[in-house]
């Protein structure tokens, strides 16, 4: 995903890699003869749930681009946005005998949904996959802080919303959408915690959990927060360190 606040590459690598469609069937098949299954499995999710494998050929070929995004601000050319394969599993489980449910509760990244832009997915996943909510990680409101997280304008999480709503218009389902929301990141003043405080309110949208901002080894938002510069354009980013208002940017939002 890329985001600049995210230590995940540092654990993990930056290159997404998947589990097998055998690897997990075999899983929930197994979870199946458990005495105490209910025929529900809770979450194919992950970090990058519907996002399962290198973002395009020259990734796989000569490893990741130095400084560069594969979503954001705008996605890269070479960008190879393809649900098949995650449809391909999620269909297979829910055929798996005994398994009643397949949700996915966590790691949808909306932006990877619209770039591809003839897929059902979204669709297939607001007919079988969700239990009442959609967690999504749109993080803030204002652009210049998306900016520096390194996630996408907010114009391109109200496209996902647009056509979630209308797809759950056309199933009849009201299924919800829970925001996860970031306060007091670097370059976020007070006056951008308040424009967010407000575009809940016009959105009458209710977050689930607000994190504040937490300094983590090696990622770009720590070297900012550390140093006051933006370390990709050497310029000077607005840091807030002081406690009141870092809490008042957090209560702001709940």
């Amino acid at each position: 995903g890329g985001c600049n606040f995210c230590s995940l590459a540092f654990h993990q690598g930056r290159m997404v890699t998947s589990r097998s469609h055998e690897s997990v069937i075999r899983e929930v098949e197994q979870m199946t003869h458990h005495p105490l299954w209910k025929g529900y499995v809770s979450d194919v999710g992950g970090p990058t749930a519907n996002f399962r494998g290198p973002s395009c050929k020259k990734q796989s070929k000569d490893g990741m681009c130095p400084l560069k995004h594969c979503l954001a601000p705008t996605p890269c050319k070479n960008l190879v946005a393809d649900h098949r394969d995650y449809l391909a599993l999620l269909r297979k489980l829910r055929a798996v005998p005994g398994v009643k449910k397949v949700f996915v509760r966590s790691g949808v990244r909306f932006d990877y949904v619209l770039c591809d832009k003839n897929s059902p997915f979204l669709s297939e996943l607001v007919q079988y996959h969700i239990s009442g909510q959609l967690k999504v990680a749109p993080e803030h409101c204002v652009d210049t802080v998306l900016g520096y997280m390194g996630k996408p304008p907010v114009a391109v999480y109200e496209r996902f919303l647009d056509k979630y709503h209308a797809l759950n218009a056309r199933y009849g389902k009201a299924q919800f959408v829970v925001p996860y929301l970031m306060s007091s990141h670097p370059g976020s003043r007070m006056e951008d915690a308040v424009a967010l405080a407000l575009y809940l309110k016009a959105h009458n949208a209710r977050p689930e959990q607000v994190q504040d901002f937490y300094p983590t080894p090696g990622t770009i938002s720590t070297c900012m927060y550390h140093t006051g510069i933006d370390p990709i354009t050497m310029k000077d980013v607005y840091v807030p360190t002081d406690a009141h208002e870092k809490a008042m940017q957090r209560a702001l939002l709940q």
